[in-house]
């Protein structure tokens, strides 16, 4: 195997984990709240990967001043897009929250095609938006809900949310590629970890915060755990595969809701579910498969 399909072995690991870790985050903001929420996500993040980073620090800051930047700017947009991604989970339903959010793919492409100069060729493109046609097509509960999910409650923020994580989705990769992606996460989870404590104390929520993640530590580790594993996998994925397909293969994580929900609850999907999950299924392996 390649680098390049450990790359995109890496995006579907991602897929897996964010599929899953969507559901504990909703469930986790309607417990304890969005900021509390995202503060124990991003703490639980830092704390985990300072033993791998704390020795390489010292070089960044003393390093190429472009890499500062890059992280800055990755730091300030990821929090922005975190804020709107757990407030639209807050108010808004799993699935149209999660078809809006699709929008990430071609921002973060065009990022890397003006910036970095990456390129995919026109099968890939095509596969791309077979992929995600189909994952809107799964998404529908009836044919009609389409014009519905635009008017969503949470769909708003969910849209913004997506341009704005699709900036930071290629912020990331590029991070990630000029540091490193543990580096990467690090340096993101420490400073919204630090911002988000700050407006809890402000806010006079901070030790009450403290008791409610006491009393929902289960949900809140699960929601950690699956969340970090997938923002690593997604990392070093985009420092090995073009940044464009691992965001589109990393989105896919609806599939994993459906296929759950079929495995598990023996739910029954309609035709053009079926025909939407049997679409992006296939893309998504033809998209992982032609790409080197």
């Amino acid at each position: 195997m390649d680098i390049v399909h450990v790359g995109i072995a890496l995006a579907f690991v991602a897929m897996l984990c964010w599929g899953m870790g969507d559901f504990f985050i909703q469930k986790s903001v309607r417990k304890i709240g969005d900021w509390e929420a995202l503060f124990f996500c991003t703490l639980f993040g830092a704390l985990v990967l300072s033993p791998f980073v704390y020795k390489n620090l010292p070089k960044l800051f003393t390093g190429s001043p472009e890499i500062i930047i890059i992280l800055a700017i990755l730091c300030l947009v990821l929090f922005i897009a975190a804020i709107f991604d757990f407030k639209a989970l807050k108010v808004g339903k799993l699935v149209a929250v999660e078809t809006t959010w699709s929008f990430e793919v071609p921002v973060s492409a065009l990022l890397a095609f003006l910036i970095l100069k990456e390129q995919i060729n026109l099968f890939q493109i095509i596969l791309i938006v077979l992929l995600l046609s189909g994952l809107v097509l799964v998404s529908l509960q009836n044919k009609i809900e389409l014009r519905k999910i635009i008017f969503e409650k949470g769909v708003k923020l969910a849209f913004f949310a997506a341009i704005l994580m699709g900036g930071a989705n290629f912020l990331m990769g590029w991070s990630s590629r000029l540091s490193d992606p543990i580096t990467a996460n690090f340096i993101s989870d420490l400073f919204i970890a630090v911002v988000t404590g700050i407006y809890l104390l402000v806010k006079g929520k901070f030790w009450r915060a403290w008791k409610d993640f006491r009393s929902n530590k289960k949900v809140l580790l699960q929601m950690s755990i699956l969340d970090k594993v997938a923002w690593v996998a997604f990392a070093f994925a985009m420092t090995l595969a073009p940044i464009g397909v691992v965001v589109a293969l990393s989105e896919s994580y609806i599939i994993i809701a459906v296929i759950l929900g079929l495995a598990v609850n023996k739910e029954k999907i309609k035709s053009h579910q079926k025909l939407g999950l049997i679409l992006s299924i296939a893309s998504a392996i033809i998209l992982a498969s032609i790409t080197n």
